[in-house]
């Protein structure tokens, strides 16, 4: 997926989750932070990011916080990207080849991200977007999710009633080593992942080409339980 008018700016700070003041073109701006996750390990004083500009004039922010460089890396912090790139993804044939691919599907009492049909067998994938990244090491979630946890025992009752079902881990950097779950912020989500995989769900996890105007699904990561 791409992003039109990109500009660069130095974050400068962030008064709550939606918002960020950024030092763009020698002025501060008020921007929307596209991700409401902590994103501590993201966002220190002076680091390098770049904003969308929005064609909007009814808004109240008109710019919206999407990449971020840390360190090396450049690091897409837009919680969006993360399912448009993977509709992309699985349009083109990310997971070999499947029909009907279909958005925000509901079974039971939840709500999945994608479900389609692979092998003549209905499916269910639910995606979660990772921007936790320490010495290439990705953990989910950066923060407890009863949420997350609750799509992984939906994802598990779907495979005893008959269907496939996925979750993807939509990691949002380059060139990392493994994805593993964050026990140490969220047990309850890392209990669920492993319940999970032991059930049938199958646990994928993918890596990103980030520039500041793009974020592309790039190659398979090891996922470590």
């Amino acid at each position: 997926m791409r992003y039109d008018n990109m500009v660069p700016g130095i974050f400068l700070d962030r008064p709550n989750r939606f918002i960020a003041h950024v030092r763009i073109g020698g002025k501060t701006e008020t921007v929307h932070v596209k991700n409401t996750g902590r994103c501590r390990e993201l966002l220190p004083p002076g680091a390098e990011v770049w904003c969308q500009r929005s064609g909007n004039p009814a808004r109240k922010t008109g710019y919206d916080l999407i990449t971020v460089r840390k360190g090396s890396r450049l690091i897409n912090m837009d919680s969006q990207a993360p399912n448009a790139a993977a509709r992309e993804w699985l349009a083109s044939g990310g997971l070999g080849r499947i029909e009907a691919l279909r958005p925000e599907t509901f079974h039971g009492d939840s709500r999945f991200d994608f479900s389609f049909t692979k092998d003549g067998r209905p499916c269910f994938l639910e995606v979660k977007g990772v921007t936790l990244e320490t010495e290439g090491v990705c953990a989910f979630p950066d923060a407890p999710t009863d949420r997350g946890a609750k799509h992984l025992r939906g994802l598990a009752e779907a495979v005893a009633e008959g269907y496939g079902a996925y979750v993807l881990f939509v990691i949002q950097i380059e060139n990392v080593k493994y994805l593993c779950p964050n026990d140490a912020t969220d047990p309850n989500f890392g209990a669920a992942l492993r319940a999970a995989a032991a059930a049938g769900v199958q646990v994928l996890a993918v890596d990103c080409a980030v520039t500041p105007e793009e974020m592309r699904i790039r190659d398979w990561v090891p996922v470590r339980l």
